[in-house]
């Protein structure tokens, strides 16, 4: 799963209207986040493996820290507690969803290779193995998050449009390009591009939300309950 979780991110701005666009991003990446920088320490394992899946030739060996329900449950507490800066009592149940959102929808792309625990049996329901289906179902989800969140929000300027549109077309080009890229080079590669690509798609995040304001529907909602 790629753009089904930035999709989770931009349908949570409805309940989250205060938070950055790019907050609710990282918490529902923020296993992808995390992998890369485990797997360059050696703590994680992936390896290449074209034909392992339709989708991915990446052989996920193990992510037992940035990928099991448990240890996501812990990462979405710290996540809450650190970026949690609403008034809303709901803001972090809102960034702990998110975040174990990532498991729910991997456990739906993966082969059985999420753990539950690290150490413990490893899931996964295999849509990964038909593009057709997975682009199908990822696509769906992406086109209902980005319709919540244009409904949610307004462009406060010209740069809250175009560099919205430029979020989606970055988003929807990387999602093309993993998807029909073929097997990357290396490993080593595969980190540069998850650290450097994150760290971008963030930014661009954080710039267009920024120049956007909540809708008034949405900004009459109650901050608290």
């Amino acid at each position: 799963m790629f753009i089904g979780h930035f999709a989770l991110g931009f349908a949570a701005k409805r309940a989250a209207p205060r938070l950055s666009l790019a907050t609710l991003f990282a918490a529902a990446q923020l296993a992808d986040l995390l992998w890369p920088v485990l797997v360059f320490a050696g703590v994680e394992q992936v390896r290449i493996d074209p034909g392992n899946t339709a989708m991915t030739p990446l052989d996920f060996v193990s992510y037992p820290y940035s990928h099991s329900l448990a240890t996501l449950l812990v990462w979405a507490v710290l996540f809450a507690f650190v970026a949690a800066r609403e008034p809303s009592r709901a803001t972090p149940w809102v960034l702990m969803a998110l975040v174990v959102s990532h498991w729910v929808l991997d456990f739906v792309t993966h082969r059985p290779d999420l753990p539950l625990y690290p150490g413990g049996p490893k899931l996964g329901l295999g849509l990964w193995n038909s593009v057709a289906a997975t682009v199908a179902v990822e696509t769906a989800l992406f086109a209902a998050g980005l319709w919540i969140y244009l409904r949610a929000t307004r462009a406060r300027d010209a740069i809250g449009r175009w560099a919205t549109a430029a979020l989606v077309v970055v988003l929807l080009a990387s999602y093309a390009g993993n998807t029909l890229g073929g097997a990357p080079p290396s490993v080593d590669a595969i980190v540069i591009v998850g650290l450097i690509g994150g760290a971008i798609l963030l930014a661009l995040a954080a710039w267009a939300d920024a120049h956007r304001a909540a809708s008034r529907a949405v900004a009459r909602q109650p901050t608290s309950f």
